[in-house]
């Protein structure tokens, strides 16, 4: 999920060149990520000229905020209230009765706007979750432990069972676990992806694969947006990957498009969620 969060991030920010008088706050919520403001800000910078373009919106409508911590981004949404936010899906489930939240667009990576997650572990160690009870298991995923446990487990497993050893970089839980220093980890569909090109010395293989969870993209307070407001916000990011410059900043990040949402792919999440415990 980083190239999606600093893809968006970029979008959202970059509508703010010139400071308007009193500009919207757009939240960037990265949980567990290691993407940093400097590289979100980075990004932003580099999509600035095309957005401005593409969306047609009001220069500096919006600032942004970021942050990679669950907690800062539940406290920033409570305090500040923005109409518009990037959040991972366990924030917008968690959040989405208090403060109203809706789905506005979600990101289209390799064809799919959905993911598994996966418990990796070294190849014939472990078999099953049950032979895990007690073990260290790592992961950038685990700065959310309820969404983990309510959505990626689907209510089956208690991560109280587990040694959490929660990450801001995948690539360094990996190398722990080749070298033995941790059990399992848990990845996302991107972090799984980009396996192949890491040089371990044990291989490795999944012993739990998750149902297709949907990737989360941007969110809006329904209350204090309109629905104008989200259609026009929704429709500047779908048409950034179809404009000619726009598509090239899409290809760099790995995002195909931005798709309006049908909310109907959220339901079995929020079952889950609310029947978790």
């Amino acid at each position: 999920m980083r190239k999606t969060y600093l893809i968006v991030t970029s979008l959202l920010a970059s509508l703010t060149a010139n400071a308007a008088p009193n500009p919207e706050m757009i939240l960037v919520c990265y949980p567990g990520g290691a993407v940093n403001a400097k590289d979100a800000n980075a990004a932003m910078s580099s999509m600035l000229r095309v957005v401005e373009r593409v969306s047609q919106w009001p220069e500096n409508s919006f600032t942004s905020l970021f942050t990679a911590k669950a907690d800062e981004c539940k406290k920033q949404i409570a305090d500040k209230h923005p109409k518009f936010a990037i959040t991972s899906l366990g924030l917008y489930l968690e959040l989405r009765s208090q403060h109203n939240l809706v789905p506005v667009v979600q990101p289209k990576i390799k064809g799919q706007s959905s993911e598994r997650y996966r418990v990796m572990v070294q190849k014939d160690k472990y078999q099953n979750l049950d032979q895990l009870k007690g073990k260290a298991v790592g992961g950038t995923v685990l700065e959310e432990p309820s969404f983990i446990s309510k959505i990626v487990l689907a209510g089956k497993y208690d991560l109280a069972g587990f040694n959490l050893k929660p990450s801001n970089q995948a690539i360094r839980a990996l190398r722990s676990l080749d070298k033995g220093e941790l059990d399992a980890v848990i990845l996302n569909e991107q972090q799984f992806n980009g396996l192949a090109s890491l040089q371990m010395s044990k291989p490795l293989e999944a012993i739990f694969t998750s149902e297709q969870i949907p990737l989360m993209g941007v969110v809006a307070n329904s209350k204090t947006t309109t629905t104008e407001e989200r259609l026009r916000f929704g429709q500047a990011l779908e048409g950034m990957c179809a404009d000619s410059e726009g598509k090239k900043l899409c290809d760099l990040f790995g995002v195909e498009a931005f798709a309006s949402v049908d909310t109907a792919v959220f339901e079995p999440m929020i079952k889950l969620w609310t029947d978790g415990k």
